[in-house]
């Protein structure tokens, strides 16, 4: 790579993390819904043609933000994560650090998890990093239930093709049954931390690290896992 060649490839990476660190602070101020391409320039002292050449349209800036916003979700899950625990602390853990990124990024945690933004439809290239969590909790009930003593979730007969077909998708490997409170604790994950995040448990839960941390374990168990004997 000649040198010239480098010093343009170090150049747009600084221009593009300028444009998404603008970007990020507008939707802090403004929300994802007014988030403008035009906006971004002026604030950078950019035209705006010369913005277009990083990021085309608004979608496409938009699907940066959330794609970065997925992995960062996803890399804080994954250091939390400690293997050699057992997998109720290792499930426990791991939704803590869903949590906390979510407490330190919370208008990044509302791109992602929030209201739709209105004519904005994610593309495919956002699923891999949107599944680390998820991917890592399925680790963690896989390895649980292995263990063929193990305890599996009650699964009703009108749901049954539905968790097949869940099974078939996610994790086929793993019995329907658990699968399905897999997805059903994935939601629920999420339902819990937004509720804290946006409002909903003012007036209502005080102590909130502790009921989370308590929620997180009722979660653990639907999915079949044991907490540790004291």
């Amino acid at each position: 790579m000649s040198t010239a060649h480098g010093a343009r490839a170090r150049a747009r990476i600084e221009v593009t993390a300028a444009i998404k660190d603008e970007a990020r602070r507008q939707l802090a101020a403004e929300g994802a819904a007014r988030l403008s391409l035009r906006a971004v320039a002026r604030e950078l002292g950019m035209v705006s043609s010369a913005l277009y050449r990083y990021f085309p349209s608004r979608d496409d800036l938009l699907t940066a933000l959330i794609i970065d916003a997925y992995d960062s979700l996803g890399a804080s899950a994954e250091a939390a994560h400690e293997p050699a625990a057992g997998p109720f602390e290792r499930w426990i853990t791991v939704c803590e650090a869903v949590r906390g990124w979510a407490l330190d990024h919370p208008h990044e945690y509302a791109l992602i998890y929030g209201s739709p933004v209105p004519g904005y439809t994610a593309p495919d290239a956002t699923v891999p990093a949107a599944a680390r969590v998820g991917l890592l909790l399925i680790g963690i009930a896989r390895d649980a239930h292995q263990d063929p003593e193990l305890a599996r979730p009650p699964l009703a007969d009108e749901l049954r093709p539905e968790a097949e077909r869940m099974a078939a998708d996610l994790a086929p490997d793993l019995p329907p049954a658990v699968v399905t409170a897999l997805v059903a604790a994935w939601a629920q994950l999420y339902g819990l931390v937004g509720f804290e995040l946006f409002g909903q448990f003012n007036r209502v839960v005080e102590d909130r690290e502790t009921f989370f941390r308590h929620a997180a374990g009722q979660l653990a168990r639907g999915v079949g896992l044991v907490p540790p004997s004291r």
